[in-house]
């Protein structure tokens, strides 16, 4: 039942990242749950992704983690970054692999900080900052500047802590390598501390790490190069970044975006995963099926390592279009694998292709799609 090398379907084409092969172009999408305990992964971590690890996914991506304690955006979110968080994520990814011995998935983990953005509630909870009073912390950002006017404001962070924290940074990867993680994914976008530092937005610095775009991307490409130095040569490391700050007072937008990923490349990337905003309170976003796709399809043109597409891809139609127009090599759902975990399936069959999927639901495939889950049907009794 592997990907037939020869189907028309572009979506369904394999495709390498240094050493790690991925057998489609789908990637499930980092989606923060909300859902930790102290930094550690939950029984509902264990339902969700084992969703998705079912899903034929080319690869799937854990939420976005974070390296320290003060980084998380809430008290919910998952963290990496001592033994306890280690322990329960290494419990829940010992179920994802087990749940499919036949098919290795492989599995990915997106490394960030929140920066300014953090100490807040979740967005059932109206997402707005929690007081010192109430629980919530004290957050650090490239300079004093309250993501909401009327905030507490975080600290600016010295050069000298912010060496402290790229160590947490390469920490985590190290933390990832031994939990076997197939992929690492910097994130430098949505308005978190490295887009923080990215952008001027948030980054009102005098030193070396702020003003031109030189000294802004400088704390970025220094953390992405310490992770690289750490994470094998043969295991990919992709850059999630904001293409724009949707604000035109900004001079953080795609011209800026694409030297950043070339950067990014230089420094051992190997792949750009374009989305956009997040840091600017006055950001005007036009949201529309896509919408994000051609600031992806910009960045390919620059670069020579892969680009992946996000951005209310909800259609296989339109993912297979994306593919087959050279506007990115690969794209991540997140909201469509929210409501269909089987949106892969799905896509196959209306493509023409197939996919590996788990024996017990073979019996499922659409009798028009024979062949959707391979040649070789299960019987039944």
């Amino acid at each position: 039942m592997n990907i037939d090398k020869n189907i028309s379907s572009p979506l369904f084409q394999p495709i390498r990242l240094r050493g790690l092969a991925l057998a489609n172009r789908v990637v499930v999408s980092p989606m923060c749950q909300y859902s930790a305990v102290d930094g550690c992964m939950q029984p509902w971590h264990v339902v969700h992704l084992g969703q998705l690890a079912l899903s034929s996914a080319g690869m799937m991506m854990i939420e976005a983690t974070s390296v320290e304690d003060i980084g998380r955006i809430t008290p919910g979110d998952v963290g990496l970054y001592d033994d306890a968080t280690e322990r329960a994520m290494g419990e829940v990814l010992t179920v994802l692999r087990a749940l499919n011995p036949r098919v290795r998935l492989p599995l990915a983990i997106q490394l960030g900080h929140a920066g300014r953005k953090a100490s807040s509630n979740a967005p059932w909870d109206g997402g707005q900052q929690i007081a010192l009073q109430d629980g919530g912390w004290e957050a650090v950002a490239p300079s004093a500047v309250a993501h909401i006017d009327g905030e507490l404001p975080p600290w600016a962070i010295s050069c000298d802590q912010m060496r402290v924290l790229l160590q947490r940074f390469v920490d985590s990867t190290e933390r990832a390598l031994r939990l076997g993680f197939d992929a690492v994914e910097l994130h430098a976008a949505h308005g978190y501390l490295v887009h923080q530092f990215l952008s001027p937005v948030a980054n009102r610095r005098e030193d070396e790490y702020g003003g031109s775009l030189e000294n802004r991307m400088r704390y970025p490409l220094e953390i992405l190069s310490a992770m690289r130095a750490r994470w094998p040569e043969d295991r990919p490391l992709g850059v999630r970044i904001s293409a724009t700050d949707w604000d035109e007072a900004s001079s953080w937008g795609l011209d800026e975006a694409i030297e950043f990923s070339r950067a990014c490349e230089a420094a051992g990337a190997d792949w750009i995963d374009v989305s956009s905003g997040g840091v600017s309170r006055k950001q005007n976003i036009v949201l529309g099926p896509g919408y994000q796709v051609p600031f992806a399809e910009a960045v390919k043109k620059a670069v020579d390592i892969p680009v992946m597409a996000v951005g209310l891809i909800t259609e296989p139609k339109q993912a297979e279009e994306i593919i087959a127009a050279g506007q990115a090599d690969m794209v991540a759902l997140a909201r469509a694998f929210l409501y269909n975990p089987r949106w892969v399936w799905h896509a196959a069959q209306e493509l023409g292709a197939s996919v590996e999927a788990p024996v017990q639901y073979w019996r499922s495939e659409p009798r028009e799609a024979r062949g959707l889950y391979g040649e070789t049907q299960v019987g039944q009794r």
